[in-house]
């Protein structure tokens, strides 16, 4: 196939490739994505999605169609539990109540299996003009010089080569994108073998049903160390997935699955053995998000384990985020420096994630089940046990706040660095997500192709750039705040005067 010239080349067609696509593809820019798997691989991960997330599908125009594909009846509950030593020991207290958050977001979060959440981008992906989708194509070289990049494609009609000005890699966890710019990564490796198995079991519903209105399900045990053995429901009524540890020689074929299964349940029950994989539990993250013209996101750029569903929502927040920088510096609105942004921004919070949540549930845990066991102490077991159940949402839903303080491209009074903790806020401020406003809906009215200006009283025209909206019933909000198209407050003023440079600044100039 001969030479094919676009804006922004994807390689990587899983759900952030998608996302990045729609993300860039909405806004008119030429995009060529190019996915080896004709059909989304039916592994059930990246299941949960956040309302944060649920506000990028509002955003992408696929909301309702992503309800629609869930595998669990509508209206059954979100949550999940933690308990010690088996799943039915009697101890156990509820574990992520993502929920408690529902007020700071304009859409309510959402769980379904990961291919069904592709297969609803993929056909949104269809739905644009302006992205070319290729399928059954797996890239093998990628390069970059001065003034663009190209990549190098096998597929059943040959070979294929398109060329570009910007290269994505979506491309996972050992992205060949990312060797080929000579991006190197960090890893912090918790040596641990993690199983995938997905079964199919009735009756295990039926021992479920004594705790109504929880999907995923958490397993400690001393012998763990602090890693988890968890299951999450796949599809109603048939199917379930268990991750867990297993010895470093585990195989298909030398490890009794199914005994390990019932083993974390605390009791024999009849099931179906599907799906078998191994993953490596790891904590990774590149050095950096770029190189040239070449940008990496999702698994390709950080990854860990499935701990607290962070995987695959960080993907799609730094699809969001790379993608209107992308189409802004290329239709010339937005300045050089808005690109290196996205690593300045995107970076310090996985950072952040994979620190103080993701590793802190491995050492709080590891802390625990070495210092209490009930069958060495029941007493001096269940007090602290007790706490953990009363210890507020269990996962620091309240505290995974993101946020942009400190970014280059955000004038903002602190000097941050941006970071995955933080608070749920109704205030405007710099930096950070904008809450539910009075008067505007939300995010949702607000994901326009340049900037919004929210305004209080009469403001000037920033060269063409913002969209006028007049917000007068909430009291709390500055005269102007300037809104990013990802749904960021790039800054607040109550002088008009500063608006300009802020603009400028906003947008890399």
């Amino acid at each position: 196939m001969s030479d094919s010239v676009y804006d922004v080349l994807i390689s990587g067609g899983g759900p952030v490739g998608h996302a990045l696509a729609i993300e860039i593809g909405q806004r008119g820019v030429r995009v060529a994505l190019v996915e080896r798997h004709l059909e989304p691989p039916r592994i059930p991960k990246g299941q949960n999605l956040t309302q944060r997330t649920m506000e990028h599908m509002q955003a992408w125009g696929v909301e309702d169609a992503i309800r629609a594909a869930k595998t669990i009846p509508k209206g059954y509950g979100l949550g999940g539990l933690t308990a010690y030593g088996t799943l039915l020991s009697g101890y156990h207290y509820d574990w992520f109540k993502r929920g408690t958050v529902d007020a700071f977001y304009s859409a309510a979060n959402e769980r379904l299996p990961q291919y069904e959440t592709e297969a609803v981008l993929r056909r949104r992906v269809g739905a644009l003009e302006s992205v070319d989708a290729f399928y059954g194509w797996t890239v093998r070289d990628v390069a970059q010089d001065g003034v663009g990049v190209s990549l190098v494609a096998d597929g059943e009609g040959g070979e294929m080569r398109l060329s570009g000005q910007y290269l994505v890699g979506c491309d996972g966890s050992r992205s060949l994108v990312r060797e080929g710019a000579g991006i190197t990564e960090t890893k912090d490796d918790h040596n641990r073998l993690m199983a995938l198995i997905v079964f199919e079991s009735p009756e295990f519903f039926h021992l479920i049903e004594r705790f109504p209105d929880k999907q995923f399900y958490n397993v400690l045990r001393p012998e763990h160390d602090g890693y988890w053995m968890f299951f999450g429901m796949v599809e109603w009524g048939k199917s379930f997935f268990f991750h867990a540890p297993v010895p470093p020689d585990t195989d298909r074929d030398n490890f009794d699955f199914r005994a390990y299964i019932q083993s974390a349940v605390g009791q024999d029950f009849a099931l179906e053995l599907g799906y078998v994989g191994f993953w490596d539990l790891r904590i990774a993250m590149a050095d950096t998000y770029h190189a040239g013209r070449i940008f990496i996101a999702g698994d390709a750029a950080h990854s860990h384990p499935p701990y607290g569903g962070y995987g695959i929502n960080t993907g799609f927040e730094d699809a969001r985020n790379l993608g209107w920088k992308l189409a802004a510096v290329l239709q010339g609105w937005g300045g050089a420096a808005l690109l290196d942004s996205y690593g300045a921004e995107r970076r310090p919070v996985f950072a952040s994630t994979a620190k103080d949540f993701i590793g802190r549930f491995i050492e709080d845990d590891r802390a625990f089940v070495r210092a209490f066991d009930p069958e060495r102490d029941r007493e001096a077991f269940e007090a602290p046990w007790a706490a953990r159940a009363q210890g507020g949402d269990g996962a620091g839903i309240g505290a995974f706040a993101p946020h942009y303080e400190g970014s280059p491209v955000v004038r903002s009074d602190d000097s941050g660095p941006p970071s995955a903790v933080g608070i749920h806020d109704f205030r405007i401020r710099a930096g950070h997500h904008l809450p539910p406003v009075a008067g505007q809906g939300g995010l949702v009215e607000h994901r326009g192709k340049g900037l919004t200006l929210l305004a209080k009283k009469p403001a000037p025209d920033i060269d063409g750039i913002a969209a006028h909206v007049t917000v007068s019933q909430d009291t709390d909000m500055p005269d102007f705040a300037l809104i990013r198209p990802d749904g960021y407050v790039a800054g607040v003023t109550d002088d008009a005067a500063e608006l300009a440079p802020m603009a400028r600044k906003a947008l890399g100039h």
